[in-house]
């Protein structure tokens, strides 16, 4: 086993970069074949390490295998099959239509890799958020460099001694460390850079790359709504929502962030969530031992000052020691209220009323652009006025989160909540350049182009006003002489 990265300066990192940029250099990443096998090699290592990464995601977060197999392991492990399945047609060039204007010449496409990317991965879903961009990064023939995060320090050391064993380190390897060693990679220039975060971090991680001109794709959050019309199928849109919201005890940057209720359905939605709640977690969720623990002690103050003051429906006690937060309704809830004005990101869910959907729609649109929206709702009208009307990153309609789940739905967010999209050939495509190439005929030489030629000008008024074909001027021109 070759001995792990640790606590590198600058001099380390900019000597990987260099390592990495000869690496590529040689091509290996460029053959189709090469990605394949690293992709076989990725899910084979998931495989071997699985009980070292279950044991690290409990000792982090206090994440249990079954919820660490249906949001992590799952995920990438399908993700990896349909790449794979995939992956020979998607580097094949794309042939794609040449314009009249351009007789005799062909179009192609070519995806060619950006080079040597970084991968900024965050501590919630420290497996998923780190492998699901890496498998794309393989896919399109990249080398990567992996910053996990320093919250989650057994995960993180997991994955560095896997990455270490499965990849030579000039391809694929992982630097760990502190908020400063990631200002320091930051210093150096990349092809590409990846990073899932808050959008406050976002803000920082793209200015640093635009002193390169790196481009980015930023994997932030927000506040995301969860509307619940007069429709909604209350007895499972209460699970779901109950689900969503408590899925790594709210530690999710799609979790349901706040409640919009039709004030008619409120009360009996209420109590179908409570009972929901005790069903999926126990009547006492601070002594199950497969309830998910809030990361640090400073997110754990952070989310308990939060729910102060708030008129709590069921829920709110707390546990410091184990940083453990009961799954919490907060009911009659201000959209002035302390928390309104920021991500939760803990298994608090504060509950507003609404009097009709056009009222909801604007509230919801006062607020920067949502990572995710879930709509409950069996009226139509309604499904496609929300989704005419409000710009969010992606969503459910009559369901939370799943929308993750899937290599064919791009997952990404917009304005405040993120920049670019991936999952299946969308990632293949963000860590793609697309280098367009016109092949050009010798066969003949149309005149049109040149400025010698005669009555050139109708000419080309011919092809750009009337779209007259070139060969159809061309054949006017013969007969003019």
């Amino acid at each position: 086993m070759k001995k792990r990265m640790n606590g590198m300066n600058a001099h380390d990192i900019k000597q990987i970069i260099v390592a990495q940029r000869l690496f590529f250099e040689t091509e290996q990443t460029k053959d189709v074949n090469f990605r394949l096998k690293q992709l076989d090699t990725l899910s084979n290592g998931l495989l071997r390490y699985e009980q070292k990464l279950l044991d690290a995601l409990k000792q982090d977060l206090n994440k249990s295998a079954f919820e660490a197999f249906l949001a992590e392991f799952g995920m990438i492990l399908e993700e990896i099959r349909y790449v794979k399945r995939k992956l020979r047609s998607w580097v094949r060039p794309q042939r794609v239509p040449t314009p009249i204007t351009l007789f005799g010449a062909k179009s192609r496409i070519y995806s060619e890799p950006y080079g040597v990317v970084l991968i900024i991965s965050p501590w919630n879903y420290p497996m998923y958020l780190t492998f699901g961009p890496l498998i794309g990064a393989i896919a399109a023939g990249n080398c990567a460099i992996i910053k996990p995060s320093e919250l989650v320090p057994t995960v993180s050391g997991v994955l560095s001694e896997m990455i270490t064993d499965l990849f030579l380190k000039e391809y694929v390897t992982v630097i760990e460390g502190d908020a400063e060693t990631s200002r320091t990679i930051l210093e150096e220039k990349f092809d590409y850079i990846f990073f899932t975060g808050s959008t406050h971090i976002g803000r920082s991680v793209m200015k640093q790359a635009a002193k390169h001109l790196t481009p980015v794709t930023l994997e932030l959050g927000g506040k995301s709504p969860c509307i619940v019309d007069e429709t909604a199928n209350l007895r499972l849109a209460a699970k779901r929502i109950a689900w969503g919201k408590c899925l790594n005890a709210g530690q999710t940057c799609i979790a349901p962030d706040y409640l919009l209720v039709h004030e008619n359905i409120k009360e009996p939605l209420i109590a179908k969530l409570k009972a929901n709640i005790a069903k999926l977690y126990t009547n006492d969720p601070l002594t199950n031992e497969n309830w998910p623990h809030i990361v640090n002690d400073r997110h754990f103050d952070r989310i308990v000052r939060l729910i102060e003051n708030e008129n709590i429906v069921t829920g709110g006690k707390s546990d410091r020691a184990s940083r453990a937060i009961e799954p919490t309704l907060l009911n009659d809830v201000s959209w002035d209220s302390p928390v309104m004005q920021e991500e939760i990101f803990g298994p608090v869910l504060p509950i507003i009323t609404y009097t009709n959907l056009d009222e909801a729609i604007a509230k919801v649109k006062e607020k920067p652009k949502p990572l995710a929206l879930y709509l409950f709702s069996e009226n139509k009208t309604n499904q496609n006025k929300v989704l005419r009307s409000v710009s969010f990153g992606g969503g459910c309609i009559n369901d939370t989160i799943y929308h993750i789940a899937t290599p064919h739905l791009p997952f990404g967010g917009v304005g405040d909540s993120g920049i670019g999209a991936y999952h299946g050939r969308s990632s293949f495509d963000l860590f793609s350049h697309q280098k367009s190439i016109l092949k050009q005929t010798n066969r003949f030489d149309l005149p049109v182009r040149y400025p010698t030629m005669k009555n050139g000008l109708s000419l080309l008024r011919l092809i750009f006003t009337r779209g007259k074909k070139v060969e159809q001027v061309q054949e006017k021109y013969d007969e003019k002489g």
